[in-house]
Order: structure tokens, then sequence, then C-alpha cells
């Protein structure tokens, strides 16, 4: 495997060419890249003494820490899948996603919901579960005998605590030699996508985590020195994709728990930190904490955003700060498909694809779309995921005739650049034209008056299906019915405006996007294609 390269591999070649590069910060934690890979090499051993091996899951229930980088360069090293788990959501839907990973191996943080699920880890039942608390799971009892485990197979695993006795674990492992493992195998599992109601975890390997990684390090024009602030999610593809790029370009990574304003002043000062996980809401906080100018923010280089905060700061003018950060991305991508910082000026709202992926929009018979016509975002290329854990029948929907179908609709513009329109969800289909109910949605919440909007598809007589528009305006604001559908008009084809609006005073929403089943329910949606 000469052409294989993996996680593990980067941060071993780290430790030879970077000796006195500090890696990792968390607290009073300092580690060079010698000294990160000593510990991930005793990690991995001691984890491979508890059963772990190539293909199981090892799960972290806790927030940001350097341990979910170890955890992860750990797996690499062993062929297992790491997985950061969402410490927000609620002890049912953890319990789910671990019922659904069967982990070899939980390493977890003490708080009310992962010391419940904890307890119930240990507590007989009727298959007989052995002991896994903290102490029998640092002298191996418990653990998983072999790697061998099906998707989703009962199993069980080694519980380890957070603090002293993690840091027994790593100590309890040797320092050895590992076979070399290839770098398509999967490496992180972040939960996505809730096609079903259910989310389901996304498998991506060293391969494609490293060219995503090479791809944001040549867009953010990242350099040796480049600290990166984990204050956003780990759990989250935009806060880890920088962690990688970070570990790639050989820089330091400082982790903090979770979005605090004040510590992360304090921490940019202090670490002199060059780019963090923030957006809007979280600047304002910041430049409100660094009132007065108490901390020096100006190795941050980030996106203008105020004159409050373009003073604190260092302005940046890399392809992925210039005008706008970002472009359009999700996890099943590594992160970013196209990048604005590729098309200053371009057409599209999100830019142009990575190097190396490629982008088509398809209909919905999978043939592409020429440009101007709206169809479903369709990708191949390096930074591609492995599939889904443990969903046959998902992956093969998702990656059908070779092209990953993302489930978010776009436009190729005649620049050639690439506008995201928003998620597919489902298609109105009225006479024999298909109608995507984000692309209208878009258009209505571009009138000055609409602060939010939703389309269904309501039955019809002799087109099958009408569109209809449930909207909500802004405070104080006033408009009609029939001044939006001429709105939408302007915008898109006669036969995509609504027939009928009806106002409320919010839209109903499940996570982000609109609630679609309620939607209908009040509103007499039906009729849609393949339902």
């Amino acid at each position: 495997m000469i052409h294989s390269l993996s996680l593990s591999d980067v941060l071993a070649d780290h430790a030879r060419s970077r000796p006195q590069v500090t890696a990792v910060v968390d607290g009073d934690v300092r580690l060079t890249y010698p000294e990160l890979d000593s510990r991930v090499t005793r990690l991995a051993d001691a984890l491979a003494g508890r059963g772990v091996g190539g293909g199981d899951r090892v799960v972290w229930l806790g927030q940001n820490a350097y341990a979910v980088l170890e955890l992860l360069l750990a797996c690499s090293r062993l062929g297992a899948i790491f997985c950061p788990a969402n410490w927000r959501q609620s002890e049912d839907e953890l319990r789910f996603m671990l019922n659904d990973l069967s982990p070899a191996a939980v390493i977890w943080e003490s708080s009310d919901t992962t010391t419940s699920l904890h307890a119930a880890s240990t507590a007989p039942h009727a298959s007989g579960v052995p002991d896994s608390s903290p102490a029998a799971a640092l002298s191996g009892a418990g653990a998983a005998s072999t790697s061998t485990a099906e998707p989703g197979a009962t199993r069980t695993a080694v519980w380890v605590q957070a603090g002293e006795d993690y840091e027994e674990l790593v100590a309890s492992g040797s320092l050895r030699d590992f076979a070399q493992v290839a770098d398509t195998e999967p490496a992180l599992a972040l939960y996505t996508a809730a096609f079903d109601g259910r989310p389901n975890a996304a498998l991506l390997s060293s391969a494609a985590l490293i060219a995503h990684s090479t791809s944001l390090v040549v867009v953010r024009q990242m350099e040796p020195g480049f600290t990166f602030l984990n204050n956003g999610p780990l759990f989250h593809v935009g806060t880890m994709m920088f962690c990688l790029a970070t570990l790639q370009i050989g820089g330091t990574n400082v982790f903090t728990p979770a979005f605090d304003a004040e510590e992360v002043c304090r921490l940019i000062d202090a670490e002199r930190v060059t780019q963090a996980f923030l957006f809007g809401q979280m600047i304002d906080a910041v430049v409100k904490a660094n009132a007065g100018g108490k901390y020096d923010l100006s190795s941050l280089r980030f996106v203008s955003h105020s004159a409050e905060w373009d003073e604190m700061i260092t302005v940046d003018d890399s392809p992925w700060c210039r005008s706008k950060m970002g472009g359009y991305g999700q996890t099943e991508v590594g992160g970013m498909l196209t990048f604005l910082g590729l098309a200053e000026g371009g057409a599209g709202f999100a830019g142009r694809p990575s190097p190396l992926v490629q982008v088509r929009i398809l209909g919905p018979d999978d043939a592409e779309l020429p440009p101007g016509e709206v169809g479903e975002i369709c990708a191949r290329g390096k930074t591609l995921f492995s599939g889904y854990f443990a969903r046959p029948d998902l992956n093969a929907t998702k990656s059908r005739n070779g092209w990953h179908h993302t489930g978010d609709l776009g436009r190729r513009e005649p620049d050639g650049t690439i506008t995201f329109i928003g998620p597919k969800l489902r298609m109105i289909k009225s006479g024999a034209e298909n109608i995507y109910p984000a692309e209208v949605e878009r258009a209505l919440k571009s009138h000055p008056a609409v602060a939010d909007a939703a389309v269904i598809g309501v039955p019809d007589p002799a087109w099958h299906q009408a569109v209809k528009a449930v909207v909500a305006l802004k405070p104080d604001a006033t408009t009609t019915a029939d001044d939006l559908i001429e709105h939408v008009k302007t915008q898109l084809a006669s036969y995509k405006k609504p027939r009928d609006v009806t106002f409320v005073d919010t839209i109903p929403k499940r996570g982000f996007t609109p609630d679609y089943d309620a939607l209908d329910a009040a509103h007499g949606g039906g009729n849609y294609p393949g339902l």
C-alpha cells in the first residue's frame, strides 16, 4: 500500500518533521507532535487490548476535548471507526445511537444523561451483562471479544470515564508498531441525514478526510503556525473539518468544551489563535465580551463582520474569507463541496466545486440538466463519504449510478458556478411540471415583508397538485397574497407561483426545516408524487 496515507500516518510524520511544534492545547494539557504521537500509540494499544479491532466503533460521549482528536487518530491507527456523539441530544437519542453503532468502547464525560446511559449499560438483563465499570474496563473485563461483530449486533462495550480513568487507559498501553491500515477504510462516523426520521452515521475514510483537508488548506491559505480554536461542537463537520485541516498542515489545535465568549477571547489572546468556529451571533457575543479591548484578538484572521469586530481582529484576505465564508457542503462530502472562494464575483451563491470533486445537477431521471434548471446536487470524488453505517438500502439509493445524491437542490449558472436552492424534501407535481418547495420558499423569503415561508402541494382535480404558500410576516410588516404571488412570478417560472397564500404567526419546524407533515395536516396538503 505504498500510495496509502491515513490520518495516523499524517500524525506519525509530523512527529518526525515537527518535533518541537505544539499539536494540542487543552487547559493545562500541552502536547508536542511527538508527545501526541506517543499517546495515540499507547491509546491504540490499550484499546486493542480491550477488544477493539478493525471496523469496530469507538464512541465519545462528551464535549470538546483533546481526547476527541486522540481517539480519532488511535482508531485510524487500528482501522477502527470513531464517533463523537452529539452531547446535546436527549438520552433516548443517544441510546438509539449506541444501539445503532454497537460500539466496542465508549469514553464518557459525566453528566445526568451519560451517567444514566452508563448505569443502564452495567445493569444485568436477560442476556447477562458483565461489569463494565471504569475499573473493570481498565482491566479488560467485559470487553468485546472480537472485532467481527455485525453492524447493529448486540455486544458489551467497554466504558471508560474521561479524566483520570481515560489517562490511566492511555498509560496502560505500550509503544509498538501497528500494521498499516488502508486509507480507504472508514475512520470517522458523524451522525446526520435523518431521511426517514432517524439519523444515519456518515462514514468518512482517512483518504476522504485528507483530501478535504488539502482543499481547505489551499482555499483558506493555511500556513505553518496556523492555530485553530475548537469552540464549535466536534460532532459537527464544520468544526471537525478545520480541526483536521490544522492537523494536516502541522498546526496547533486548541480545545475548549463549548462556546463561551469570554473564554474564546482569552484563548485567542493567550494562544494567538488564527481561526475559530464563529458565525454571526457568536461574533456579536465576542465583540460584547471584549468591549474596551481587554483582550488582544489581532492574531485572529477572519471575515469582516462589523466595524467593532473588524477593529479587534485582522480581516483576512484569503479566498475563504475575502467576501463571504464557505459555500455549499454537508457531512457526506467531508465538509465543503463547493467554495465561494473559488468563484469571487460569480453568479452562483455557492461558488465552484472543490478541485477534488465533480458536481452535476441531475433531474428526476438522473440525467444532467442544462444551466439554469433546478435539480438535485450530485457529486463524486476524493472527499466523498463511504456510505452510511448499516444502511444498505439507503446507500444503494443515495449512490446510484456512481453519484452521491445529496438530497439538496441546486442550479448551475451560465458562468459555471453553483446556486444552492435548499433541501429537496418532497416534490410537487402540477400537470407535467416538477416544482420543488425549497425553490419557491427561497423566492418568497426574498420579499421584504416575509420573515419565513413554507410551500406545500394541495390536491387539484385538473393539475393533480397546486402550490400553496404558508407565510409568516415580519413584525409590523404588511403585504397581500396577490403581491407575494406576483413577487414569485418575477423570480420563477409562472407555473411555480403559489395559487393560494395563507398567513400564519409562525411556521412549524422539525429541527431547522419546516414540519411539512404538520403543514399538510393544517392546510390540506396531499397528492404528492410517490407518496
